[in-house]
Order: structure tokens, then C-alpha cells, then sequence
């Protein structure tokens, strides 16, 4: 069977992407989707997106994990899946559409897509980190040496930490550049390594240093292997609403596969 795909990716996070919209791919196929993300046997990707129609927004996003399992939220995917929706016409430049944590509204301007995310009302404060999900669990650190930091290894001892649910989390290593500027290095549970990005990730450290008093502005720059990711937000009584992650997306390449 020939499989026909399209391959994006936004600040180094990789995506192959299948129009699913005829409902034809295999979705319990784990072992395809897999090999599809294995960038030795397959395309090569941090996870794999099938868009599909929806009763009452323009699509739906279903993400899986380079793993071949189906995950929640990937805020980059997200964001370069508007992108793929916008250049297969269907949609202009903004869009409501939903995926496993809800609806996502977007806007896209010349490859840059601003992506709404969910609410965060609750954020688990410890000495030395905190935890907050932004649509996927994460773990925020703050480090010093953060080039000379092993991710791989500090980042899987969190991951798999019996702290956390046998699901695990996504690890975050911050370290601040100046006043609103972190340099961020992410390991992400289901690709099982650290990414050249993670947008759920970065939406989690902005948030992680206002709630602990590190920045004042609702504003934040996140400087990341991959590129440059912004993160706004309002502020509230403890809540943070209205949070859009903002940063470049890109076409790679498409073609088809031999399954």
C-alpha cells in the first residue's frame, strides 16, 4: 500500500503529516505509525498528525508519539498543522479547531502561526521544580550550564521517576538569559530524548517563571535548540487564560511510502 504524506516542522519539532479525512488510515496500528517516526526505517519524525474532518470546527488534529501511541496535546504539531490546513485551502488564515485537550483557536501570517492553548489553573510548586499541564504534563527545572547538561540522561531519570504516573511527564531544563528570555532543553516522553523543541514545553516554562516570581511581563521570549518560541498570557487570581504560543513553521517535503 502506498501511503502519500506531507512532512513539517516547527522550530526543529518534526511532524509527518496524513490527510485522514476519508477515515482510511489505521489508526490501531501502532507498529506502522512507529516505523512512519523511525528515521532510520521510516520518514523520520518527533510524531505523527492525521487531520480529519469535524462535526463543528474546521478539523481535527489527532497527534501520536514517535512511539506510535496516541498522546495528548503537542503544541507545535499543533501549530504546524494549522499550517498544513492553510496550504491544502482548508482554511484562510485563522481557524477553531479541536484535539484530545479541547478547542485551539489560530492565526497564521506569512509561516508564523499564534496558537491558542488550554488554561492553567493549577501548578504543583516544589523546592527545586514545578508541575503544570499546558494540554501535556510537564516538569520545569531551573539549571546552570545548560549547554553542558546532559538531557538524555537527567531528563529519562525524571521521565520514568515512580513521583510521577507510569504515563510519566516531559521534562523541562531552564536556565534565564535576561529579564524575559530563557534558553529551554526539552526531553519528551514518547520520542524518549530530548527534542529541538517543544511547544507545550516552552508554554509551560513561561508559565512556570511567572507563577514563581522569576518575570512580571505576560510576555516571554523561550530561546530553544530549534528556534525562537513565544509565549503570551493573561494573568488572574492565580489562573493563566488567553495563552497563545507563537513561533515560525515550515513546509519540508512530501512524497509517499511503501507500508
Amino acid at each position: 500500500m502506498k501511503l502519500k504524506f506531507y512532512k513539517y516542522q516547527g522550530t526543529g519539532n518534526d511532524f509527518v503529516i496524513i490527510d485522514n479525512s476519508l477515515c482510511s488510515f489505521d489508526k490501531t496500528d501502532t507498529a506502522l505509525i512507529a516505523k512512519l517516526c523511525d528515521r532510520k526505517l521510516g520518514i523520520g519524525a518527533d510524531g505523527l498528525m492525521l487531520l480529519e474532518k469535524d462535526e463543528h470546527t474546521d478539523f481535527k488534529m489527532v497527534y501520536y508519539n514517535a512511539d506510535g501511541k496516541e498522546s495528548s496535546m503537542c503544541g507545535n504539531g499543533g501549530r504546524c498543522m494549522v499550517r498544513f490546513a492553510r496550504d491544502i485551502n482548508l482554511i484562510s488564515n485563522t481557524t477553531v479547531f479541536t484535539a484530545i485537550d479541547g478547542l485551539h483557536k489560530a492565526v497564521i501570517n506569512d509561516g508564523v502561526v499564534e496558537l491558542q492553548m488550554k488554561e492553567v489553573t493549577t501548578i504543583n510548586q516544589k523546592d527545586s521544580y514545578m508541575t503544570l499541564d499546558t494540554g501535556s504534563p510537564h516538569y520545569v527545572t531551573i539549571c546552570s550550564n545548560l549547554e553542558e547538561l546532559d538531557v538524555q540522561k537527567a531528563g529519562s531519570q525524571i521521565r520514568y521517576s515512580p513521583l510521577f504516573n507510569r504515563e510519566g511527564i516531559n521534562v523541562n531544563f531552564v536556565e534565564s538569559q535576561n529579564a524575559n528570555t530563557f534558553r529551554v532543553r526539552t526531553y519528551e516522553r514518547g520520542v524518549e530524548n530530548e527534542t529541538l523543541s517543544c511547544g507545550t514545553g516552552v508554554t509551560a516554562v513561561a508559565i512556570a517563571m511567572h507563577a514563581s516570581g522569576k518575570i512580571q511581563s505576560n510576555k516571554v521570549q523561550l530561546n530553544t535548540k530549534g528556534g525562537v518560541l513565544q509565549v503570551k498570557f493573561n494573568y488572574s487570581n492565580g489562573s493563566y487564560s488567553d495563552i497563545w504560543l507563537i513561533g515560525p513553521t515550515a513546509y519540508v517535503f512530501k512524497g509517499e511510502i511503501i507500508c
